[in-house]
């Protein structure tokens, strides 16, 4: 026979006065938790109590119930109520919804069992409740005030609920943690969300950081110095879309289309190479986002002249000056820091700073068969490198003649020409002159032959004397140095010396490594101190302090050293010297960075 099933009566519920309501002593929830009461009060005031209090009739000492209620489980909402009678949102006797337990257990266990039943909402639940609501109509900010959170939280359980339906179905069975999820938010690509998770499913790396590089890693970054350039809202105005990491600092995010964003840097420089040449005057504006490391190889360069100050310019500059050292001096005096005069000095220094920074003005001649290059710097701003003559648009220069084109067609050389001995003279007189002859009265040239003889001798012997003159060698070294260096015509020398430049190699970002800046640097400021004649540039070098030419002469040397292994020139013998050399200056590439 079938044993009878026994029946249950559930606890009844009543509205009971809140002014006949107390808590219990034995609620079992003592620590703070959760949300406050102000924002619970907040909550009940808009949609009202949602969960009935737990409480029990309170008897007196004969077992009489007193009218009052006890509340073992429900103690915040009780409080909230509470906050609401306080704020007169309700009054003493508003009837409160209650289930009244007559059950013979203990008060305690009461709290702790529906504190301890209860089963909190799975995150997933609450990403797609949320997103429900944004699909009724309510924004962020509204979600955000009605359950009292910040909006970036709401935007987080918003991103997190739209990605892939698939790889939630992971998440809401544990087979995906909650980090990962949020890595996957960074693209809205679903696609590309589930290859990625089923490429990294298989492997052992699978946190968060391996799925974030391998969402982006055909994106640009936007701190991305062609990102700086063209600026991010330009790119998002062209249609460009900007995946973001809400989880993580992401630096601005990453640019999911790099055709698009390299098309808007393409256009921007040309049109900034535009506007500079139609400002300026150059010939010819090259644009590109980098160049190559020589690319400036086989032009001559020619530099501009710093712009002179005006009297206003200079009366301004003289009296900051004299207010900065002023004030410099009483506050190194001084025994106390201050914020106000260390801003003061700033200030000056930075007024200092612009009226010595001059702009360079350059030849319109020059500008007219120069050209300048445009490409980004490492930052995203625009790099100009200005000065540039290609050897097509060098302007003729007359050379002179040599000794066999002084004579005229007749046979008779011209009264004033210039002797081809370079001022070699026999018997006092100068060579390639004779004495005019008895017969005729003419002056007949010396041979070829006998010219080169005597040229020859003179060169033995200036040698000679410039190896027992090592000051005046070394100026005559660092002299042609200089004119291969700086100079592309005029570089007239009597020494016989190579020196080669170029670098044959196309590696990215050579230019932008801090050797290269270095080397470009002592190069512009040289530039800038050598004369813009290069025949004049012996006598500035004979007036030029030891310390300055020997730190000319190692610039100019340096630029001449190929250390480089190429496949099909291997330099076996030149680069085992750059080792030597390398070991002799105590150079490493580790230590140089």
């Amino acid at each position: 026979m079938a044993q009878a099933i026994q029946k249950i009566a559930l606890n009844a519920g009543r509205d009971i006065p809140f002014n006949k309501l107390v808590l219990s002593q034995q609620n079992v929830r003592k620590t703070k938790a959760g949300v406050s009461i102000e924002e619970l009060a907040d909550d009940i005031a808009r949609r009202g109590l949602l969960t009935s209090l737990n409480v029990r009739a309170e008897f007196d000492a004969e077992g009489k119930e007193t009218g009052i209620y006890r509340i073992p489980a429900g103690g915040r909402r009780y409080r909230a109520l509470k906050l609401l009678v306080d704020r007169k949102q309700l009054t003493k006797t508003t009837g409160i919804p209650c289930i009244v337990s007559e059950s013979e257990t203990l008060e305690a266990e009461d709290s702790l069992a529906e504190n301890v039943r209860r089963v909190d909402l799975h995150p997933l639940d609450e990403f797609r409740a949320m997103m429900a609501l944004r699909e009724q109509g309510l924004d962020e900010e509204e979600i955000a005030a009605n359950f009292h959170m910040s909006v970036a939280t709401v935007k987080q359980r918003l991103r997190l609920a739209s990605v892939s339906p698939r790889l939630l179905e992971f998440y809401a069975d544990d087979e995906m943690k909650l980090g990962q999820v949020m890595a996957f938010t960074i693209t809205n690509d679903h696609v590309r969300q589930e290859q990625v998770w089923d490429t990294i499913s298989r492997s052992h790396n699978q946190g968060a950081y391996c799925i974030r590089r391998m969402l982006t890693e055909t994106a640009v970054r936007a701190s991305d110095r062609r990102a700086v350039y063209v600026t991010v809202e330009a790119y998002e105005a062209a249609g460009g879309v900007v995946m973001r990491d809400l989880f993580e600092q992401d630096n601005g995010g990453w640019l999911q289309d790099p055709a698009t964003l390299e098309q808007l840097v393409l256009e921007k420089l040309t049109a900034d190479a535009e506007v500079l040449k139609a400002e300026e005057g150059w010939k010819w504006v090259d644009a590109a986002f980098d160049f190559p490391y020589g690319h400036t190889s086989g032009l001559r360069r020619f530099y501009g002249e710093m712009a002179e100050h005006t009297e206003e310019e200079l009366a301004r500059h003289d009296a900051l000056k004299a207010e900065y050292d002023k004030l410099e001096a009483e506050y190194a005096e001084a025994d106390d820091s201050s914020e106000e005069t260390e801003a003061r000095l700033e200030e000056l220094g930075t007024q200092l700073d612009a009226l010595n920074d001059r702009p360079y003005v350059f030849d319109p001649e020059d500008v007219a068969r120069g050209g300048a290059f445009v490409s980004l710097a490492a930052n995203g701003e625009l790099k100009i490198e200005r000065g540039y003559v290609r050897p097509e648009d060098e302007p003729v220069t007359e050379t002179d003649d040599a000794a066999g084109d002084d004579v005229d067609q007749d046979g008779e050389s011209d009264d004033d020409a210039v002797p081809a001995t370079g001022g070699v003279s026999v018997n006092g007189k100068p060579a390639g002159v004779e004495e005019p002859d008895e017969d005729d009265g003419k002056i007949r040239p010396l041979s070829e032959r006998l010219i080169e003889d005597l040229t020859a001798a003179r060169t033995v012997a200036l040698r000679n004397a410039l190896a027992n003159d090592p000051i005046m060698a070394f100026i005559a070294a660092l002299h042609l140095l200089v004119l291969k260096t700086f100079y592309r015509y005029g570089t007239a020398s009597c020494l016989e010396i190579t020196a080669q430049h170029g670098v044959s190699n196309q590696a990215h970002g050579l230019a932008d490594t801090v050797w290269a800046k270095e080397i470009d640097q002592r190069q512009e400021n040289w530039g800038h101190d050598l004369p813009g004649d290069a025949d004049a540039v012996w006598s500035y070098l004979i007036t030029l302090d030891q310390d300055s030419r020997m730190a000319l002469f190692a610039h100019c040397t340096s630029l001449a050293l190929n250390a480089t292994i190429q496949q099909w020139n291997r330099r076996a013998k030149e680069n085992d010297h750059a080792k030597q050399l390398a070991q002799s200056i105590g150079f490493g590439m580790v230590e140089a960075g």
